[in-house]
């Protein structure tokens, strides 16, 4: 009778809702109950809401408190620290009865609002006593005042609380496994689990319009959420006022096409154009202004636009003009200064008063999460670009994975200066810190690599993105103390190099997390994380995501990676085949990702790149890695850049070729690194070409294609 009035107090108090009842009716003899710790509300409301008598397995200090001792009169109490053995014991014991246990594996309430360091403790726990798992994830007790988030979001006396509960499952550990090695594996099932409890549970039925409207209720419409070089920074409020004005306006200009180019550089001009549009219906297509006219032209026409938005200020200071002449005799160029002249008073009063309405902005903009969201274009740096159709449910489903693996939170300030058509960019460097509370602040070139570290300086930033080769100028110019506050910097879109690493370990005593993904996955397949980092990888791939490793005729290290999951696009746009959906497919059946990389995963499933499939060099039949040359050669010149580039050879079939900025560079420096690493000679590259410059994308990644000319 008391569990039954608390549940009516819990549920007029807070509007409690539980996903997976029918879980909760699987009751087994042996259950141990799993939850993340978000508030000390946690232990009343699965005491409410479990259907039989549990013990709470509880730190021994909490125990002791006035807390613990109150909350003894109503459940039973089960005082435990986490590093005694024997108390391990006493709890598989009970176990072992049949008794059902609750136990919070992060051991004490988040202070972050994510998942914190899961203790394995748990996981031996069900695994000695052969128990049942059943997961629960708590969702809202954190906006509460039992929370310790105070100052880090915004507190509720009575937000929704939602207990999602999951199967019940076994941790099936091979019998072969023994003493602190089976301790190790029972706790990474269960760190496992609850990555995967947060990212299942996590809502990923919603379009980025709905997921940035949340955002602004959580976190409220006063929070600085974007600001840029300008320093007018915007809050929730007056971002989605000007998105909804400029977008209102850009409508009239676009009329009835449904999808509209974007050509502009990371400012708050461009992210309220790419909200605007969205919040009008519109699909973006944003252009990689790099590619130079030609490029532009060819983007267009494999997406079939029509209509490109633009600047004229930054036409004019991007030295494109000439460039958009050429562009304009293909679409209708659409200048956001024309657009703005024509947006009167009244326009701004009716945008004002409707940026308010949750739900009239939500009627305006497509709730269907299979829907186009986006256009991007692969970089074409091994051949011609290809448009990528990505949709709302692939990006949000990449925002949720990414955030059930690190711990972002609304403290944090992110320096975004990776452009904005870019994949990793736009997601995890606009789209995932604006509907997630980090403020960030865009600034418009990754290649200022004396003046990004003074930004990160200047605004205190705590995240960081970018890949190796900008990452190596900001260390290069960067002074020891720029990147005092930051607690982690993401590398993509390359391989990391050792001595990138190592510089910024040593300069800023900051640790470099290296990912790895494509535009395709939208794009994170995986990373390292703070609580599962190995240096010379690329991280675990992603909860939610499936992989299939295939062989490769005449490789004897590495296999294909494919990959399935909710991130992986609807599809590509060919030129040859312009507006045409190409869905993705393999060998192993539609849906699968060929990504093209050659990788090997280790026992932990951390994943290390050998190279891309197509960047293998035959050479007197044997398979040599481009990667891996490039690779040597940073090791013997790390100041440098390098390309390493295939051509055909009449006695040997292929020959590499290495492209260097170092000026003293010697093939015998190599040959000498080739013979200290064990390496055979096959490896080494049969000539070393110096150059004052190697050509690279605005990605940030080597341009293949113009490597080759140049070679040639």
């Amino acid at each position: 009778m008391f569990k039954a009035i608390l549940r009516q107090i819990l549920k007029r108090l807070y509007n409690i809702e539980i996903h997976g009842k029918e879980h909760l009716a699987q009751f087994s003899e042996r259950t141990l109950v799993v939850a993340n710790h978000t508030s000390f509300l946690d232990a009343v409301l699965l005491y409410a809401y479990l259907p039989v008598p549990a013990t709470f397995a509880i730190n021994t200090f909490v125990a002791r408190s006035w807390i613990g001792k109150l909350a003894g009169l109503i459940a039973e109490m089960f005082p435990m620290d986490p590093a005694n053995p024997l108390s391990i014991r006493s709890l598989i014991r009970r176990l072992e009865k049949g008794a059902c246990v609750v136990i919070f594996p992060e051991g004490r309430v988040t202070v972050t609002g994510s998942l914190m360091k899961v203790y394995p403790g748990p996981g031996l726990v069900a695994d000695k006593a052969k128990a049942d798992v059943l997961p629960i994830r708590i969702d809202g007790a954190q906006y509460t005042p039992f929370s310790r988030l105070r100052g880090r979001v915004r507190i509720s006396w009575f937000p929704k609380i939602t207990l999602n509960v999951q199967a019940p499952r076994k941790f099936d550990i091979p019998e072969e496994y023994r003493g602190r090695v089976r301790r190790q594996m029972a706790g990474k099932r269960l760190s496992d689990l609850m990555t995967e409890l947060m990212y299942e549970t996590a809502n990923k039925q919603q379009t980025l319009v709905e997921r940035l409207l949340e955002a602004r209720t959580i976190h409220g419409g006063k929070h600085i959420i974007a600001e840029d070089i300008n320093r007018a920074p915007l809050n929730y409020n007056s971002l989605i006022t000007k998105s909804t004005v400029l977008g209102r306006a850009l409508q009239k200009e676009i009329g009835e096409e449904q999808t509209v180019g974007v050509l502009l550089p990371g400012t708050l001009a461009t992210v309220a154009t790419f909200w605007g549009l969205h919040l009008y219906g519109k699909v973006p297509a944003m252009l990689n202004f790099t590619t130079g006219a030609k490029g532009m032209i060819t983007a267009c026409e494999t997406a079939l636009l029509k209509q490109v938005i633009t600047s004229r200020r930054f036409v004019q200071q991007a030295g494109l003009s000439q460039a958009i002449e050429k562009l304009a005799e293909h679409v209708h160029i659409i200048y956001l200064e024309d657009v703005a002249e024509k947006i009167g008073l009244l326009a701004k009063l009716f945008g004002l008063v409707r940026s308010r309405l949750d739900k009239s902005l939500v009627r305006l903009a497509p709730r269907d999460v299979q829907s186009t969201a986006v256009i991007l274009f692969t970089s074409g740096s091994e051949g011609t670009p290809k448009g990528v159709v990505l949709s709302h449910r692939n990006l949000i489903s990449n925002i949720q994975q990414l955030s059930s693996r690190v711990d972002f939170n609304a403290q944090d300030v992110a320096l975004n200066a990776l452009p904005l058509f870019h994949s990793f960019g736009l997601t995890a460097g606009m789209i995932l810190p604006i509907t997630s509370g980090v403020r960030v602040f865009f600034y418009p070139s990754p290649l200022h690599y004396r003046v990004v570290p003074e930004v990160a300086y200047d605004i205190n930033a705590t995240l960081l993105f970018g890949t190796n080769t900008f990452l190596s100028g900001y260390a290069r110019f960067a002074d020891a103390y720029d990147f005092y506050s930051l607690r982690y910097v993401f590398a993509g879109a390359e391989k990391l190099q050792d001595e990138v690493r190592r510089a910024w370990q040593d300069k800023f005593g900051v640790r470099i997390f290296e990912g790895y993904g494509a535009t395709e996955t939208a794009p994170v397949i995986a990373g390292n994380t703070p609580l599962a980092n190995k240096a010379g990888t690329v991280g675990r791939i992603m909860p939610g995501m499936e992989y299939r490793l295939l062989d490769v005729p005449g490789l004897h290290e590495g296999q294909k990676l494919v990959v399935h999951g909710p991130n992986v696009m609807q599809g590509y746009l060919l030129h040859a085949n312009p507006g045409g959906l190409v869905p993705p497919s393999s060998e192993l059946g539609e849906g699968w990702y060929d990504t093209g990389d050659i990788v090997t995963i280790d026992e932990e499933g951390f994943i290390t790149i050998c190279g891309r499939a197509k960047r293998f060099a035959k050479v007197a039949g044997e398979m040599v890695s481009l990667t891996s040359v490039e690779v040597m050669a940073s090791k013997v010149w790390p100041n440098n850049l390098h390309a390493a580039i295939s051509i055909p050879d009449e006695r040997k079939g292929e020959q590499v070729i290495l492209l260097t900025t170092c000026p003293s560079a010697e093939r015998n420096d190599l040959l000498s690194q080739a013979k200290s690493e064990g390496v055979g000679e096959i490896c080494v590259p049969r000539k070393v070409l110096k150059v004052e410059h190697i050509p690279v994308l605005g990605t940030g990644k080597i341009d293949y294609v113009s490597a080759e000319k140049m070679v040639a």
